[in-house]
């Protein structure tokens, strides 16, 4: 590290007021302070919050807790490219095909949008907001492993600019930008985003005789009309024959268990339910995540599940309350994506009760329109822009309050 300290230290008088690259300052500022913790001090006056954690090991924390989700995915991508194709490998080759189809969608991510920011900060001349650190890496982590990357450098670079940019950059946004960029790839290119044929990373074969890669969400999706056949495939056992496919035998694919572990098909990093609850571990453990928000989603989503399930009238209705917490994506956006500290409700009341609306909502909007099983997306962004509407609220009922006791006072 000080071969890279005395490289920055040199070339920095160029990037200082009356360089050569004065107007590149912010690139790198960024690239020094990532490296180092920045040498700034506090005034020595007055009251000042002194602490060594800056936005950006706030944000690389972040990461650490996306990474198991992240290793998991690359392998659950090799093996489920494996079990499309009926050759057995071991888990390094399974980990290796798994890389090769991920690792360029997160190079796409953090090139297109770190581009931007930089270009925003050159442009303006302040320093390079650090918040794109993790949506580089959420944004990857959500999407099918076969998503051409040219889709990947076109949502990136429109969630950023719109859910982002427009409002001010990081800290400023009411939108979370990596479901942002879901959103646009999902109602814009949904053949890309749903189905049965891209959760399976081929390698180049586009089809295998006999082989589905439907997710569970998508199975359950396809049955839904069917009450009498769902409540039949939900015995506790699994998913089983909701799909055209009479010869689905794989029944045990999607037991509750393989589905907790991620041995599914799915986005990259949401199968595993196992890995997000790891990742909830660290996130909570270094204070970076609001453990209230979490448990309230997850309890939001287990409610309203056994709610449905006294009303059911069709299959996702009729589906254990369990199934919607390990299914899809559901874990990893209550924990990455609804505890994300921007959009997110801030007053302590509020992430009770945004957190158990995102739970909630995710169920109500996949048991009522299956065109969109994967419900948390849609939640986690309506309940952004709800979230400054709560803390009005409970701000308001704590001043009514107050007021109510100074009444007591004065008399």
């Amino acid at each position: 590290m000080k071969f890279l300290r005395n490289i920055l230290d040199k070339v920095k008088p160029n990037f200082e007021k009356g360089g050569k690259y004065e107007k590149l300052h912010p690139a790198y500022d960024a690239f020094e302070t990532f490296a180092f913790v920045p040498n700034h001090t506090t005034p020595a006056k007055g009251s000042q919050i002194r602490d060594g954690v800056d936005l950006k090991r706030m944000m690389v924390t972040v990461i650490i807790a996306m990474l198991p989700c992240l290793l998991f995915g690359m392998w659950n991508v090799g093996y489920q490219h494996h079990l499309a194709t009926g050759k057995a490998a071991d888990m390094m080759s399974q980990l290796i095909i798994g890389a090769w189809a991920v690792i360029p969608v997160i190079i796409v991510s953090y090139a297109v949008g770190l581009g931007i920011e930089f270009y925003f900060a050159i442009r303006k001349g302040h320093s390079v907001n650090e918040g794109y650190l993790v949506s580089g890496m959420l944004i990857p982590l959500i999407l099918p492993p076969t998503i051409p990357l040219w889709q990947v450098a076109l949502c990136t670079a429109l969630a950023v600019l719109i859910a982002k940019e427009v409002f001010g950059g990081t800290g400023m946004n009411i939108l979370n930008v990596a479901m942002t960029a879901r959103a646009i790839l999902y109602f814009a290119y949904p053949v890309n985003m749903a189905g049965s044929s891209i959760w399976a990373y081929l390698g180049g074969e586009k089809t295998v005789e006999g082989y589905s890669g439907a997710t569970a969400l998508g199975i359950v999706a396809e049955g839904s009309t069917n009450l009498t056949k769902a409540k039949q495939a939900f015995d506790g056992q699994g998913v089983a024959i909701l799909s055209k496919a009479d010869d689905w035998s794989k029944t045990d694919l999607f037991s509750d268990w393989n589905m907790f572990m991620g041995w599914i098909p799915g986005s990259i990093g949401e199968t595993s339910t196992l890995m997000c609850l790891i990742g909830a571990v660290i996130l909570i453990f270094t204070g970076v995540g609001s453990w209230k928000i979490i448990v309230s989603a997850f309890a939001g989503t287990y409610l309203m599940a056994l709610l449905m399930n006294a009303l059911a009238v069709n299959a996702f209705m009729g589906l254990p309350a369990h199934y919607h917490i390990v299914m899809g994506g559901v874990a990893f956006g209550i924990v990455f994506m609804a505890t994300d500290p921007v959009t997110a409700s801030h007053t302590e009341t509020g992430k009770w009760i945004y957190g158990f609306l995102i739970g909630a909502m995710t169920v109500l909007i996949r048991v009522f329109n299956p065109a969109y099983p994967e419900g948390i997306m849609l939640a986690v962004l309506l309940m952004n822009v709800f979230a400054p509407l709560i803390d009005f609220y409970v701000i308001d009922a704590n001043k009514q309050r107050r007021k109510k006791r100074m009444k007591y006072v004065t008399t």
